[in-house]
């Protein structure tokens, strides 16, 4: 169909029909059909406000109502398939009503604007998407923390500038991830509270001259408050805007779990083994298995960093009220979610089924070198030597025992009391790996008992409902 053949609801004020490439360019049913159960339901609630008002008749606005539901109803059973001469989903609804209800269907539109209508269709759709994407982050929260209570005695060497630093619990590490997804978790449901708010009567731009009654239409569709300021209620995007933020934050943690899992799978670390049904392999290398999911995760997440740029430099510019411009939040709002629902998806897999710890080669990483030569210091501190006298001490140490080929362990009773009269032979116990990660039961720590006090805590958190 010529996409300027379907006469427009503004065409009369307009001399000739748009140009066919022009209409191409300005339509948006391409991607705003993503909206078209949240336009129906916000126009049901907007149909009921004007029955309610006696802007139309009670009969009026249960014809709406039911012609809406059908018209969801049709799209669903794959009945109703707008194309691009409908311009954008709100007119391809409106319009369809009209052809089941016939002329009622032409007084949905009172008081109420493109601008406004947009606006709360958004707004439904991302109050829907936070609640699915949170439920998203606690499953994957469930899964950290049911290998985190298998892997508490499990040691990993830790590191800082990517050089071995001090052992841990390999339950600690996973905690950690646990406590970044719960900052997202609560980020969200912040953003969801600046979600919740109708514009919806808004009008254009300055509300309108019908006595309608927006906090009735409000109520209807579960929003908690309505836009104070008309202007600011068509032309507010901050929500959209916060939402790509914290999206971006949630990208930011699980690219950063990506990356080390791309490093513990490498035949340098060894940390882990990947699973058939997690990996791939090389079109000309046999012996392969690639970590496609953590690296596709990785390598998405600059693609919703570029929404939020995106988003940000649109909104910069833009003078009150509603700019065409604000058609663009759509595609990177979108994309944004399913992205990070699809890379959620994605890493709990992965980290459910799809990777196996190496515990013999984890154990044995944490007794081949360094990472104990903090605990040295801190056993002369603990008799009286002054720390930075012992870390000196300590560090001379480490560097004549590289010379010599040997690791802390490897030291004799009679070189460390060399070093210093204060050594016994406690020394030993004193810097095992285990002991070592025991030994850190400051809170937050991760010693063993304080990794257990942390489980419990996530678990109660877990259990949270908003």
């Amino acid at each position: 169909m010529n996409p300027s053949a379907q006469p427009q609801t503004w065409s009369q004020r307009f001399e000739t029909a748009l140009h066919p490439a022009i209409a191409q360019f300005n339509a948006s049913i391409s991607f705003d059909i993503e909206l078209i159960e949240y336009d129906i339901t916000g126009s049901q609630a907007h149909a009921k406000m004007l029955a309610h008002t006696n802007i139309i008749s009670s009969e009026e606005g249960e014809a709406l109502v039911s012609g809406l539901e059908q018209i969801r109803q049709d799209y669903r059973k794959g009945l109703f398939k707008p194309g691009i001469d409908a311009e954008d989903v709100h007119f391809a609804v409106e319009h369809r009503l009209t052809e089941l209800i016939g002329d009622t269907g032409k007084k949905l539109h009172t008081a109420r604007s493109r601008n406004d209508q947009v606006g709360t269709d958004t707004r439904l759709y991302l109050r829907d998407q936070i609640n699915q994407i949170r439920s998203q982050l606690r499953a994957f929260q469930t899964v950290l923390l049911t290998l985190a209570e298998q892997h508490v005695e499990t040691l990993i060497p830790g590191y800082t500038h990517l050089q071995r630093a001090q052992p841990l619990s390999l339950a600690h590490h996973l905690l950690a991830y646990v406590e970044m997804t719960q900052r997202d978790w609560e980020r969200l449901g912040d953003v969801y509270r600046r979600v919740d708010i109708s514009p919806l009567g808004s009008g254009a731009l300055a509300g309108t001259t019908f006595p309608i009654d927006r906090h009735y239409a409000a109520d209807l569709l579960g929003f908690s408050q309505v836009y104070a300021n008309s202007l600011d209620g068509v032309s507010d995007r901050d929500f959209a805007i916060e939402f790509v933020a914290a999206a971006s934050l949630i990208l930011v943690h699980l690219s950063r779990l990506s990356e080390e899992v791309i490093l513990w799978a490498s035949e340098e670390f060894r940390f882990v083994t990947l699973k058939d049904s997690c990996a791939t392999g090389s079109s000309i290398m046999p012996q392969k298995k690639n970590p496609d999911v953590p690296e596709l995760v990785r390598g998405k997440a600059g693609r919703v960093f570029g929404h939020l740029q995106a988003l940000l430099v649109l909104m910069k510019g833009l003078p009150l009220a509603y700019n065409k411009d604000l058609q663009e939040d759509k595609e990177a709002l979108f994309d944004s979610v399913k992205t990070v629902r699809a890379c959620l998806e994605a890493m709990t897999i992965l980290m459910q089924e799809g990777l196996e710890f190496r515990t013999d080669r984890l154990n044995q990483a944490v007794t081949e070198d360094f990472s104990n030569a903090t605990d040295v210091a801190d056993y002369l501190a603990a008799k009286g030597v002054p720390f930075r006298e012992a870390y000196n001490m300590v560090g001379k140490v480490v560097k004549t025992s590289l010379v010599s080929g040997k690791l802390l362990k490897d030291l004799t009773l009679e070189e460390w009391q060399a070093i210093h009269p204060a050594f016994e032979p406690d020394i030993y116990e004193a810097i095992a790996p285990r002991q070592v990660v025991a030994a850190r039961n400051s809170y937050g720590g991760t010693g063993f008992a304080q990794v257990q006090q942390a489980l419990s805590a996530a678990k109660e958190r877990l259990s949270q409902v908003n």
